[in-house]
């Protein structure tokens, strides 16, 4: 056994994986592989905070799982940033800052955990995200193919049709790319 497999693992996905099993009505998805899942409060904040096909299930989802909710500086300030009269901190790409918080809160932490982060907008593929060694990054569709790989689901390809056709414009950049 190698010392990756002994090291815990945790579940970071972003707003687009989120929204996409949404979608498909697929969300349990992410639970398919035994690690767990953690959401990210601005993430969770920006798939929740306006009323969207997704956006309810979402929420359910994670209160129906007591997913836990890891809290950032990125979504304090956002907040208070809201509630006075300062400008309003950028919309744009906070969730990824948020969840690079973590990333970088899990590279610094002992017991060391590897971060599985879980992406699906196409700038990300390309960004030069800084990924701590302890930390990884895939597609949606990476993650279905390992979910199927592994025998846990029938089909990738049936999951990202589901999606697509209860209304989700789903990436068609493959990663890597």
């Amino acid at each position: 056994m190698t010392e990756v497999s002994k090291t815990p693992i945790v579940l970071l996905p972003d707003a687009g994986p989120l929204i996409t099993l949404a979608y498909a009505d697929s969300l349990d998805l992410l639970l398919k592989s035994g690690w767990p899942v953690n959401m990210v409060d601005m993430v969770l904040h920006e798939v929740t905070r306006n009323a969207t096909p997704t956006s309810e299930k979402i929420r359910r989802w994670v209160v129906e799982h007591s997913i836990p909710i890891l809290s950032t500086r990125v979504f304090q300030r956002h907040l208070a940033a809201q509630s006075s009269d300062q400008t309003p901190l950028r919309k744009a790409n906070l969730g990824e800052l948020a969840i690079q918080e973590i990333m970088t809160d899990l590279a610094l932490a002992a017991p060391i955990t590897t971060g599985v982060f879980l992406f699906e907008d196409h700038k990300i593929a390309r960004a030069s995200f800084l990924l701590p060694t302890n930390c990884r990054k895939i597609s949606t569709r990476a993650w279905l193919l390992f979910l199927q790989e592994r025998g846990w689901i029938d089909s990738a390809a049936e999951i990202e049709r589901a999606a697509i056709s209860n209304g989700r414009s789903f990436s068609r950049l493959r990663f890597p790319a």
